[in-house]
C-alpha cells in the first residue's frame, strides 16, 4: 500500500510538472529584457542596428520617444516577414514591424525587445499559416540580439496564445477587429500621398518613424511618433511605463481606400497587459488624443 501511495504521488507530481510546462509553452511575454550596458544610448543603438543588419534584418526606422535623448526606439523587419504579413489582409502588415527599445537609467543603458511571437499571435491571429517560418524569424531575431545581451529574460506579463488572438483588456473594451476608421479616400495612392504630405510638413507634434508599403496588395503602414509635450508620448509613457517603449510608435494602416488605426484602448492594453484599472484611469483621455492626431494626418 505504501509503495502504491508513493507511485501515485510520483505520477501526480509528473502530471503537474508536465501540465505546468505545457502551459508555460503556451504563454508569451510581450517583451524580453536584454540587460544593461555602461555605454551611452547612441552607442548602444549603433551596436543593436549593426547586430540586426549582420543577421539579415533591415532597419526601417528609429526615433527618440517623448523627444528624449534618454529613450531610443529601433524598428526592423525582413523581406520574408513582410511577404507573410502583407498576405494577411486584415491589417496583418502591422506584424512586420519589430522593435527594440533603449532606455538610459542612471549610469546604465537598458535594452528591451518586443517579442516577435507575441506580435504575430496578436496581429495575424488565426490567419497564421506559416507559423514555422514566423517562429524561425522570431528565433533568428532573438539569437541576433542575444549577442549583445547581458541577460535574456521575459517581462511585461504573460498571455496565452489563444487569448492573444482574441485579446481584449476587459469586457466592453475594443478588440483588434474593431479599428478606428480615420478616413475613406478616393484611391489608395491618394491616401498614401496625403499622409506622406502631412507628415513631411513637420511641426514637431507627429513624425514619421517608418513606412511599410505594398503596392500590389494596396496596404501601407505608417509608424508615427507623437512628440507633443502636453498630450503626446511625454504625457502618457511615464504613467503607463517607459520600460515598454518597444511598443512604440502608434500606427496608421491603409487598406485599399480606407485609413484606420487600432483603437487606443486595445493598442495600449495589448502592449501593457499588466496595466491596472487605476493606472488606466489616469490616461483615459489618451486614446482620444491619439485618434485626433491620426485623423489630422488624413485631412
Amino acid at each position: 500500500m505504501k509503495k502504491l501511495f508513493v507511485l501515485t504521488g510520483l505520477a501526480l507530481l509528473l502530471f503537474m510538472v508536465s501540465g505546468s510546462s505545457s502551459l508555460a509553452q503556451d504563454e508569451l511575454a510581450p517583451y524580453y529584457s536584454l540587460g544593461s550596458k555602461d555605454a551611452p544610448v547612441h552607442q548602444v543603438s549603433l551596436e543593436i542596428k549593426n547586430t540586426l543588419e549582420e543577421a539579415g534584418f533591415e532597419i526601417i526606422g528609429e526615433y527618440n520617444p517623448e523627444d528624449s535623448k534618454f529613450l531610443k526606439l529601433i524598428v526592423y523587419t525582413r523581406n520574408d516577414l513582410k511577404k507573410i504579413c502583407f498576405g494577411v489582409k486584415d491589417r496583418g502588415a502591422l506584424a512586420a514591424a519589430l522593435k527594440v527599445g533603449i532606455l538610459r537609467k542612471g549610469d546604465k543603458t537598458e535594452i528591451n525587445m518586443l517579442n516577435p511571437e507575441y506580435l504575430f499571435y496578436a496581429y495575424l491571429r488565426d490567419n497564421i499559416k506559416d507559423y514555422d517560418k514566423l517562429k524561425n524569424i522570431s528565433d533568428e531575431a532573438k539569437a541576433a540580439l542575444r549577442k549583445t545581451a547581458t541577460r535574456f529574460e521575459p517581462f511585461g506579463g504573460m498571455l496565452e496564445k489563444d487569448k492573444l488572438m482574441t485579446y481584449r483588456y476587459m469586457m466592453g473594451m475594443p478588440t483588434f477587429d474593431k479599428p478606428v476608421i480615420l478616413k475613406d479616400f478616393a484611391t489608395f495612392n491618394g491616401a498614401v500621398s496625403k499622409i506622406r504630405k502631412n507628415l513631411s510638413r513637420g511641426g514637431g507634434n507627429a513624425v514619421k518613424v517608418y513606412e511599410l508599403l505594398d503596392q500590389d496588395s494596396e496596404v501601407a503602414v505608417f509608424g508615427i511618433g507623437l512628440l507633443n509635450k502636453d498630450d503626446g508620448e511625454a504625457k502618457f509613457l511615464p504613467i503607463v511605463g517607459e520600460d515598454n517603449i518597444a511598443a512604440m510608435p502608434f500606427e496608421i494602416i491603409i487598406t485599399g481606400k480606407q485609413a484606420t488605426m487600432l483603437h487606443g484602448r486595445y493598442r495600449i492594453a495589448l502592449h501593457w497587459p499588466e496595466l491596472t484599472m487605476g493606472t488606466f484611469s489616469k490616461i483615459m483621455s489618451t486614446p482620444g488624443r491619439i485618434e485626433d492626431y491620426m485623423k489630422a494626418l488624413t485631412e
